[in-house]
């Protein structure tokens, strides 16, 4: 989320983002393409956040992680998902023995993601920043190389089986159960009683404001598709979210900012427009102010890149 700790972290840190985070970023999405890797992990030098849900599956080796400020140590061999739009860092490689270590990355658009039915719990857990474990049982190393090498065969048909497969994992895994290594932020501390209906409507206002970030958005017209009262509505999304809904809409503003600059040629002026800032201005203040560095500068620093 977009608040004073993540901007703090931006002027830190002022280029914040690996090289292998644009190859997944498409000026057709509003957070980012669909995406698989398999690769030799390193510990990253200081946190970066982008639009999926990302999912990891660490192979002969356990991982220590920050994710929004929460040390964590991931487990061998099973699969973690978490919003990867709140800052994290991995900072420490752990093998379990003398195989080869192997991380995979799947990075699922938010949008995609939301849009994903019968697995509401998840879905809740997600944009609550929680990070769940899958069961053991529902995925390994073999699924995942499988998954790769249909992502990589360039095959649409075999890419959209992966997502189909995706979204019927996570409906068993609702079913059956899925551990949190970090519970959502509206699970934790006294306020527990946000019901699953509370839950529902907001993430249908999330879907609408990922539907429409190119178009000026009223905090009426948001909450108008729960059908509560707009104060009301505003506080369910407040408590459930941890962020005021127009903080929320302005982050996601500029996550599509950063995507449509690194994977396309568009003017800055038509990047703005397409986001749905108000003015020029009001465009340049906000993206230096969320990551440390003018867009074009942040174009440039993509430009000079060598993608893997």
């Amino acid at each position: 989320m977009d608040d004073p700790q993540d901007r703090a972290r931006a002027r830190r840190n002022p280029m914040p983002v690996p090289s292998h985070d644009r190859h997944f970023y498409s000026q057709l999405r509003a957070f980012g393409r669909f995406g698989i890797r398999i690769f030799e992990p390193v510990v990253m030098p200081q946190p970066h956040w982008h639009g999926h849900i990302e999912l990891n599956f660490a192979a002969n080796f356990r991982m220590s992680y920050d994710i929004d400020g929460t040390r964590l140590i991931l487990p061998e061999n099973r699969l973690i998902l978490f919003w990867a739009g709140v800052p994290h860092q991995l900072t420490a490689i752990q093998p379990v023995d003398d195989r080869p270590v192997k991380l995979a990355n799947i990075y699922l658009p938010l949008d995609s993601f939301l849009q994903m039915r019968h697995i509401m719990a998840l879905q809740a857990a997600m944009i609550g920043r929680g990070m769940v474990m899958l069961p053991e049982s529902l995925c390994d190393a073999g699924l995942m190389q499988r998954w790769y090498l249909d992502y990589r065969s360039g095959d649409f048909e075999r890419a959209e089986i992966v997502k189909m497969e995706l979204n019927a994992l996570f409906r068993r895994a609702s079913i059956t159960g899925f551990d949190f290594l970090r519970p959502p932020q509206h699970e934790i501390g006294t306020d527990r009683n946000l019901s699953s209906a509370h839950v529902r409507h907001v993430i249908d206002m999330v879907r609408f404001v990922l539907e429409n970030l190119d178009k000026p958005l009223l905090n009426a017209q948001v909450t108008q598709v729960t059908g509560l009262h707009e104060n009301y509505a505003l506080t369910l999304f407040s408590r459930t979210m941890q962020v005021p809904l127009k903080m929320f809409i302005n982050r996601m503003r500029l996550m599509r900012a950063r995507a449509l600059l690194v994977e396309s040629s568009i003017a800055v002026s038509e990047v703005a427009e397409q986001c749905g800032f108000s003015s020029l201005t009001q465009f340049y203040a906000q993206f230096r102010a969320g990551y440390g560095m003018p867009p074009a500068a942040l174009r440039q620093h993509y430009v000079q890149m060598d993608l893997r």
